[in-house]
């Protein structure tokens, strides 16, 4: 059996604040010994380091997990994550140097570097925050939606406001690190004094730059473009790829790239095919002979965009718009949800009604007619007048499930027998 142990007696010692305090100078003195020569200043420059960058990971992976549950909080963590270890370990080596007896050789330019050194990761941070907090916004809109006419919106309005916020940041750092040399300090006292034949120097060197940070924000307020608008630039059609801080990036139909000044768009017109909506009609141009009847010719298009997905079921109208010496003006309206859906619907009819003329009316092609005839008193007609009964059987016939060519025979086309008295007429010719 075990001896029982004695009982533990606790004994509480009363701390003198004055022993506190000397033994607080006292490791403030064993801190700073190591400071007065460079061996010692860089083995204390490595500890603050190595304290810096374990602080950095410790604190990252303690965001990181509560911001999980949160994307848009998990973006900014991923933006400002490199600003903000480097920041920690300027300021760890700001702390070692500063801390350093003046008596330590260069310490006086080390000090002035540091100070440019924070001001610039300060910016640097505070850049990538603007950036983070734009590029969260842009994330919780995305654009492969249907109607993502507010989603375009509000991206435009994300990027823009974040790059204007950057440049003024990026300006004031840059100021801030000038003013930190005594030398550019008094530079800048001597052009207050004359700050207004200065600002009119000022003004005039950097008005591309101010013209371009204006125009941007009256992008971002009245949005006259947005992120992939189709729009027309002097003959070339393309969509708004990328809004900078001073240009705009199209992105054209055959992978071009078109780059356009900020300013330009507030100061030129140009073509927005998806400002309000990115529904859009389209427009088909036929030119066929003046004996081409139309009937046929709305069946086949209606009968075209019956089985045409790219069609939103809104508009298709096909109208005789002009008539030539030569042959009559068809055109042919086709709606589609947007503009590359009605590129191909285009495409799609265009083909489909050539081939429908081709192949139902190949004699109703346009024709270029000349007469040769040297007696002015001789003239023979190349046909005669078609019929109202054969045009209507021409209507009613083209648009049948049997063959176009077999069903409407020979009877909607010029007679033989004129066409070979036409042929044997003493000059008469035709071209086609």
């Amino acid at each position: 059996m075990r001896p029982p142990y004695p009982p533990r007696r606790f004994h509480f010692i009363e701390a003198d604040p004055a022993t506190l305090m000397l033994s607080f100078d006292h490791f403030l003195d064993l801190a700073e010994r190591p400071l007065g020569t460079w061996p010692g200043a860089l083995v204390v420059l490595v500890i603050a380091v190595t304290a810096a960058v374990g602080a950095h990971r410790v604190g990252a992976r303690i965001l990181v997990r509560l911001a999980r549950p949160y994307p848009l909080m998990s973006v900014v963590l991923r933006y400002v994550d490199t600003p903000a270890l480097i920041l920690l370990i300027i300021l760890g080596i700001g702390f070692v140097i500063f801390e350093a007896p003046d008596t330590l050789p260069l310490i006086g330019v080390l000090r002035d570097v540091e100070t440019v050194a924070l001001i610039v990761a300060l910016t640097f941070l505070a850049a990538r925050s603007a950036g983070a907090v734009g590029e969260a916004i842009v994330q919780a809109h995305p654009l492969d939606t249907d109607d993502n006419l507010n989603a375009r919106r509000i991206h435009t309005q994300a990027r823009v406001l974040a790059r204007s916020v950057m440049v003024v940041i990026v300006i004031i750092g840059f100021g801030g690190a000038l003013m930190a040399f005594p030398s550019v300090r008094q530079i800048g006292a001597s052009l207050l004094a004359s700050a207004g034949v200065a600002g009119l120097v000022a003004g005039i060197a950097a008005r591309p730059v101010l013209g371009n940070l204006i125009a941007g924000l009256q992008i971002a307020l009245s949005q006259p473009i947005r992120l992939d608008d189709v729009v027309v630039i002097q003959g070339e059609w393309g969509r708004v790829e990328e809004i900078t801080g001073t240009y705009v990036s199209i992105r054209i139909w055959d992978q071009r790239r078109l780059i356009v000044p900020l300013q330009w768009f507030i100061e030129n017109p140009f073509t927005n095919w998806t400002r309000n909506s990115s529904q859009i009609i389209g427009t088909v141009f036929l030119y066929v002979d003046y004996r081409m009847p139309i009937a046929p010719l709305r069946e086949e298009l209606e009968r075209i965009l019956a089985h045409a997905p790219e069609w939103d079921g809104r508009v298709q109208v096909l109208q005789v718009t002009d008539a030539t010496d030569r042959a009559m003006q068809l055109r042919v309206l086709v709606s589609s949800f947007d503009s590359a859906l009605n590129w191909d619907l285009r495409c799609r009819v265009r083909e489909g009604l050539v081939n429908f003329v081709q192949a139902a009316y190949p004699h109703y092609l346009p024709r270029a007619r000349a007469d040769l005839s040297t007696d002015k008193d001789t003239h023979v007609d190349f046909a005669p007048p078609l019929e109202r009964a054969d045009a209507a059987h021409a209507a009613s016939t083209a648009n049948t499930p049997a063959d176009p060519v077999a069903s409407r025979g020979e009877q909607t086309g010029p007679d033989p027998r004129a066409h070979a008295a036409a042929s044997t007429a003493p000059g008469a010719a035709e071209k086609t």
